[in-house]
């Protein structure tokens, strides 16, 4: 999927939307470089939750609203979060639904465009 058909089917059918798919497409257009970010009260060191430290660098490059993210991560935040609210796993995205985009600051720039 190019980045301009995710982002098509992220604006008119995000449940569709699958965490692979956003892999995908961050992976195809981006080159990643482990880097320490924060995410409200969790902070993540390089290497440490590369899916999530991708996803929310592309979504910050993107502009992507808070809704937009949540629905990036799929049928973790979909099933495994919603369907669990008192859960202990998915910490990146239970912060991300308390503290938003206040909340996430990176050590670097993870994403680099390939050329």
């Amino acid at each position: 999927m190019t980045r301009e058909t995710f982002l098509k089917k992220l604006n008119t059918a995000p449940d569709d939307i699958q965490f692979t798919d956003t892999m995908a497409v961050i992976d195809a257009g981006f080159t990643f470089t482990p880097t320490g970010f924060r995410n409200g009260d969790l902070n993540n060191e390089p290497g440490q939750n590369s899916g999530s430290c991708k996803l929310l660098a592309f979504a910050r490059r993107e502009g992507l609203s808070e809704a937009q993210v949540l629905a990036c991560f799929g049928d973790y935040y979909r099933k495994d979060v919603l369907n669990n609210p008192s859960g202990t796993d998915h910490q990146n995205i239970r912060n991300f639904m308390r503290t938003g985009w206040k909340g996430v600051s990176f050590e670097g720039e993870p994403l680099a465009p390939r050329a």
